[in-house]
């Protein structure tokens, strides 16, 4: 019985590295045009709602990246690498005006969804949104959730491309026995957070991750 045990548990941990192993997105063309139409479906998806966490964890849940749709936050600094002078005006601060840094991850169970930079103005939060964001793990999207926010993206670039240049003209670009190599970073978006009163006070960078396209493509053509 006990070889019997034994050798059920070598079957499944050698089909779970199988499947672990298996590449999730084919180098195929339709494997890449699909890897595309994610991309721009998630890039859409952030810039059509007033949050970004929300959105992250609308895509979470849709895609089923987690048992529980729950994005959280990972402080990775707080050391303002500097906030130069057009940051500040579009933040309409002066240069005596205290501003506080954070740079987390963006996860959704054990998906990095985004690393995002956050330049805010702690005059314009209460006692309580300061405290959170300098002690807890919450997104900042969530803290400042009573102040009604919207955003107004300013920048967008997309780092990556699964079809690369000259693709149209009949350049070879897949391998159909290989796997899609996707990099860390897929694309970015810059926006500004506004309160309902129209008061600029935070100015996000965030860099949208693999993780996105963690889910397995529809088709494997």
């Amino acid at each position: 019985m006990r070889r019997l045990f034994l050798a059920a548990c070598t079957l499944l941990a050698t089909l779970a590295s199988a499947r672990a192993d298996a590449p999730a997105w084919p180098d195929s063309f339709v494997g890449r045009l699909e890897a595309l139409a994610l991309m721009q479906e998630a890039s859409l998806e952030i810039l059509g709602d007033t949050s970004a966490t929300s959105a992250l964890e609308r895509w979470c849940g849709t895609h089923r990246l987690a048992d529980e749709p729950r994005v959280v936050a990972r402080v990775l600094s707080s050391e303002d690498p500097g906030a130069g002078a057009e940051l500040r005006r579009r933040l309409e601060v002066d240069a005596s005006e205290p501003l506080r840094y954070r740079r987390v991850e963006l996860s959704c169970g054990e998906h990095l969804l985004s690393v995002a930079e956050n330049w805010y103005v702690p005059a314009r939060l209460t006692p309580e949104m300061n405290e959170q964001l300098r002690t807890g793990d919450t997104p900042f999207g969530k803290v400042v959730r009573p102040l009604e926010p919207y955003r107004r993206t300013f920048e967008l670039r997309q780092l990556w491309s699964p079809l690369p240049e000259g693709w149209e003209r009949g350049a070879p670009i897949a391998d159909p026995d290989g796997a899609l190599e996707i990099p860390a970073a897929l694309f970015e978006h810059r926006a500004l957070l506004y309160s309902k009163s129209h008061l600029p006070f935070a100015e996000v960078h965030e860099t949208y991750q693999r993780d996105l396209l963690a889910a397995p493509p529809a088709h494997r053509h």
